[in-house]
């Protein structure tokens, strides 16, 4: 009896199904890494800062201006309403208060829905119309022209739309 004839050949491996099924895992590996770098160099990260050291004597100088706020005794009362803001300013001596202020509106996370304005007023109080703010957290920043001084305050809007911004807070 001839033995050639009764076995038969196993197929080439390219054929079977087991040798794909453990190429799968790797190929698909490697395909979403190669997904995965395409999204990060397609993609700005805008939180990164590139100048650390100017960075940080920046904040030096913020934290002067905030004190040189508390040394005027300046304290302001905002009352956000959908498209506009009202602000009463007081300070220790009534004409510490400017003429014109720097409100600047910030959006923890996006950026692109900062807002910034140049405010005039008399008496201590300013109002200016400004773009529709969203719902959440946002950072009131108040300054004077020449950036002497600095006060800054957070609400969560809608739900408090009367914020009291004080430096020694």
């Amino acid at each position: 009896m001839n033995t050639s004839l009764t076995e038969k050949t196993p197929p080439p491996w390219y054929r079977q199904g087991w040798p794909w099924f453990l190429i799968a895992f790797p190929a698909i590996a490697v395909i979403a890494g190669v997904i995965t770098f395409v999204i990060a160099a397609k993609t700005f990260d805008g939180m990164v800062v590139d100048d650390y050291y100017k960075e940080g004597r920046a904040i030096v100088h913020t934290i002067e201006r905030v004190e040189r706020a508390r040394e005027l005794g300046l304290i302001a009362a905002l009352q956000v309403r959908s498209e506009s803001i009202r602000i009463e300013m007081r300070a220790a001596v009534p004409a510490d208060v400017p003429q014109r202020i720097v409100l600047t509106i910030v959006h923890p996370t996006r950026g692109g829905q900062d807002q910034s304005y140049v405010v005039s007023g008399t008496g201590g109080v300013f109002e200016t119309g400004l773009k529709t703010l969203g719902t959440g957290r946002w950072l009131f920043v108040l300054e004077d022209e020449a950036r002497h001084w600095r006060m800054s305050g957070t609400a969560y809007l809608p739900a408090e739309a009367a914020i009291t911004i004080a430096p020694d807070a």
